[in-house]
């Protein structure tokens, strides 16, 4: 292992603080990709121990043992058993949970019976002691045979004193006791020491599991048929091995932790925890707290967010004006101020409402409450085909339906999967945020219900849990077409409550309005700038006919000049490729309230859903003309009129709209990742279909009844 580069997997089981140790370690050196044949993420990070001595870090996916269910769990059982191809590491970190010590143990044993070089960092003792749990370090160093170093990453503390034991390892200056964990009297056999003639370098344990997964390894044809001869030879029965192997391995964990740890009288001490799990888990009060919870946290959308929204609009308004007024007449100036400025506006005037939600959404899962969230509707999610775990997705889902859709990984059964990923785009994410927000603040008045409640608030609750009530009844629906039976099991750890960690919250909000800025609002300016030459061209010589018309009307009339130039304009955009195409789509769209406009904007914001602002934004602008540069653009829609001169946003069309913009399949990035995920394109076209027929209809139905 003497070598100037070294390479480490971070192991660990779920929920033991492997991140933060990951970053406490690599600081920003870091980079995201996938494992090859596999959507796992695979983070990567680079640490320098010493003078001559850098360091890779790959962090593995959280596992509980090696013996793998999920695919993330494949992927990490596959580094420690040296058979990815793309991953050969030197050494093992190991984090251990101090205050769920009996459990980590159980995979640390499995690690050390690999025969791998390995450093044990026990995390978490400071809520061990505050359980009343005492670990002896020192003694259960001794006790394992490796080193054992105690860290909290959260406060940088303990990382210098393992980066010094890795580097000790490393140079071969720090040994560990060659022996087993646990005795092979019940494992060791005659199959073991065959398999070790194939294979020299693997131990007793490694042995183990080439008998158990060897059809899951890349091996040649010919050692698998030898490994699948020893098996036949020697009656080699799976089952009872691994259950021999746990029953050793916890009877050895037992009197590891008689030696070394000094836990309280478990009647002794209720934990915090325990006593607020008494109501937030209660079968009444722990529902009404969950609804109090997320309709305070749409609430706090609109009233927080109002004020630096407003003053954003107002600042966009007042500049576009000025600048129409100050630039010539020329159509760079008009590129500036109705296509980039326009686009821009559309943008950045929603950065406060998506850096709340963000903030309060990472604040409940700091404090432990969004597990509660997937504890407590595991029984209903049961009854539509699903089970908890597929809550934390569809929680995931209000923020991007692109990651939740990946994280759907940990869902072991392959129908609730499946499921999770067909129904997770109906639940609202950010990029609808901004359209809701438009939508309800042109048809929804702004008051008070009962002197407390925002109006506006309440809607915005209504349009989420739509689309949640929605995926309840399509997964209800598609549970009887998908023919898949396995046994599902859910099994979830709470993690205790804590106080939020602040710095972590207020970099989630930044790091969020950066990506929605950078990543969305790329695609914003782009399709901005495109719309606005669709809008401001047309074909052959349409444009200037037009021009030619209402000029001679100008002349004829000169008193109507002020009405003519706003008929000119809307004739202009009406006459350009944007207004072309457009009205192909108006007599499909025309039944749910729409107008042509509106259906250029279904159609750009098919790239992604916030689109449509920067459309809106885009398309008034170019049709107002200077004289519209001082409005905001929600003035500019709400005096938006139809040919017979009624408004284009109503009560009707406005909900319509909404209800169009929470059920459809408006995103072609999360259509890709379903493609990768189910590796086939026949459920991103099922997904397709179904959510834009279900929002037709609905659509239509809102409407009717509303106009």
């Amino acid at each position: 292992m003497k070598k100037n580069t070294l390479h480490i997997a971070l192991v660990g089981n779920p929920n033991s603080g492997k991140s933060s140790l990951f970053n406490a370690l690599t600081g920003l050196n870091q980079k995201v990709g996938n494992f090859p044949g596999v959507t796992v993420d695979k983070k990567t990070g680079v640490s320098q121990l010493a003078p001559g001595l850098s360091v890779n870090i790959v962090d593995l996916p959280g596992t509980y043992s090696l013996y793998p269910k999920r695919a993330d769990e494949w992927v990490t059982y596959k580094v420690l058993l040296d058979q990815d191809p793309s991953v050969h590491i030197d050494m093992v970190v190991l984090l251990v949970d101090a205050s769920n010590l009996k459990r980590n143990l159980l995979f640390c044993s499995q690690i050390i019976d690999l025969k791998l070089p390995v450093v044990v960092a026990l995390s978490m003792m400071d809520l061990a002691a505050q359980k009343g749990i005492e670990i002896d370090v020192d003694g259960l160093e001794r006790e394992l045979g490796i080193p054992v170093v105690a860290v909290n990453p959260r406060k940088n503390k303990g990382i210098p004193q393992l980066k010094k034991i890795v580097e000790l390892r490393a140079r071969q200056l720090h040994q560990a006791p060659p022996r087993e964990f646990i005795g092979n009297q019940a494992l060791a056999s005659s199959a073991i020491l065959d398999v070790q003639q194939l294979f020299p370098e693997a131990s007793d344990y490694m042995a183990i599991h080439y008998l158990i997964n060897h059809e899951h390894f890349n091996l040649p044809e010919d050692l698998q048929g030898k490994i699948e001869n020893i098996e036949s030879v020697h009656a080699f029965n799976h089952t009872r091995i691994q259950a021999d192997e746990i029953l050793q391995r916890y009877g050895r964990i037992k009197q590891i932790m008689q030696h070394t740890v000094a836990e309280p009288d478990p009647l002794e001490k209720t934990l915090f925890t325990e006593k607020l799990d008494r109501l937030f888990l209660d079968r009444t009060w722990g529902y009404i707290i969950l609804l109090v919870v997320l309709f305070l946290l749409f609430q706090s959308v609109f009233w927080i967010a109002q004020f630096p929204m407003d003053a954003i609009d107002w600042t966009f308004s007042r500049l576009g004006g000025w600048l129409g007024h100050s630039l010539p007449e020329a159509w760079w100036s008009d590129l500036l101020v109705n296509g980039l400025l326009a686009g821009l506006s559309g943008i950045l005037v929603f950065v406060p409402q998506i850096m709340i939600l963000f903030g309060l959404i990472t604040i409940l899962e700091d404090t432990g409450y969004m597990a509660r969230i997937s504890f407590l509707t595991d029984k209903l999610m049961r009854k539509v085909g699903l089970n908890g775990k597929s809550v934390m997705p569809m929680i995931s889902g209000f923020a991007c339906a692109v990651p939740a859709i990946m994280s759907t990984r940990n869902i072991e059964n392959r129908k609730e999967r499946l499921l999770t990923i067909l129904i997770t785009p109906l639940m609202s994410c950010s990029a609808r945020l901004p359209v809701y927000t438009m939508l309800i603040g042109l048809v929804i008045p702004r008051k008070e219900i009962l002197g407390i409640f925002s109006l506006q608030g309440l809607v915005m609750m209504g349009l989420y849990m739509l689309g949640t009530i929605m995926a309840m009844i399509v997964s209800y629906v598609a549970k009887w077409f998908i023919k898949l039976k396995e046994k599902s099991f859910f099994i979830l750890e709470l993690p205790i409550y804590r106080a939020p960690r602040w710095n972590n919250v207020i970099v989630t909000m930044i790091n969020k309005a950066k990506i929605f800025v950078v990543d969305a609002g790329k695609v914003i300016m782009v399709i901005s700038l495109i719309l606005w030459a669709l809008s401001s061209f047309g074909p052959g010589n349409s444009m200037n006919r037009v021009k030619a018309s209402y000029a001679q009307q100008k002349q004829q009339h000169p008193g109507q000049a002020a009405d003519l130039d706003k008929a000119q304009q809307a004739a202009l955009l009406e006459n350009s490729y944007a207004g072309r195409l457009g009205k192909v789509v108006e007599p499909v769209i025309k039944p749910l309230g729409y107008d042509w406009k509106i259906g250029i904007a279904l159609i750009t914001s098919f790239a992604a859903r916030e689109v449509f602002v920067g459309t809106m934004a885009t398309l008034y602008s170019v049709e107002g003309g200077k004289d519209a540069d001082q409005q905001t653009l929600r003035q500019r829609m709400q005096s938006a009129k139809r040919e017979d001169g009624s408004p284009v946003y109503t009560l009707a069309s406005g909900v319509s709209l909404m209800v169009f913009y929470v059920l459809a399949m408006q995103c072609m990035s999360t259509l890709a990742v379903v493609r990768r995920e189910t590796r086939s394109w026949k459920w991103p076209l099922i997904q397709l279909v179904y959510m834009t027929g279900l929002a037709y209809v609905m659509s239509l139905f809102f409407f009717q009844i509303l106009k």
